[in-house]
């Protein structure tokens, strides 16, 4: 057989592609009778080289995609973070502020149950009790619930337990 005329490339130019457009069709020929395989490879060759193509392409959009779906998720994750972080010094601000509100109350209530625990009376016992519960029920909502224990210990001042 005579010698091929060189191989085209396919419609992937560049360098990659035609090189290994001759290879394939180089090793194809030496095996090859006739034209009409030698045709058969470049076929071949070329429908190898524009797959990986079609499928490079995807790839790249698909990286493309998620580059911008990772910078936008980053950029929402950022604003999370600093709205968190807004929102926490807030709470500790209040958290703190209460705190200290606390502090003062209990402190005050502290010295008044004090001085009226000098001149305890027998029998009053409870009457401080009921003073130092809070039994007013729109009391602050950040309390806990303890209507269970108020109703308890509104009976007991009502019938106190014999000793």
């Amino acid at each position: 057989g005579g010698h091929a005329a060189p191989a085209q490339p396919g419609p992937a130019s560049g360098a990659g592609s035609e090189e290994m457009g001759t290879t394939v069709n180089g090793d194809m020929f030496q095996e090859a009778n006739g034209p009409a395989d030698g045709y058969a490879a470049i076929a071949q060759a070329d429908r190898l080289t524009q797959e990986p193509e079609s499928i490079r392409k995807w790839r790249e959009e698909q990286r493309k995609r998620l580059q911008e779906l990772d910078a936008a998720s980053k950029v929402t994750e950022q604003e999370w973070r600093e709205k968190a972080k807004k929102d926490l010094e807030e709470w500790n601000q209040r958290q703190s502020e209460q705190v200290e509100k606390n502090k003062i109350n209990n402190r005050a209530s502290e010295e008044a149950f004090v001085k009226e625990s000098k001149e305890e009376t027998p029998g009053t016992e409870w009457e401080k009790v009921a003073q130092l519960c809070d039994f007013n029920p729109k009391s602050s909502k950040q309390c806990k619930d303890v209507s269970r224990l108020r109703s308890v210990l509104m009976s007991l001042k009502q019938t106190p337990l014999s000793r």
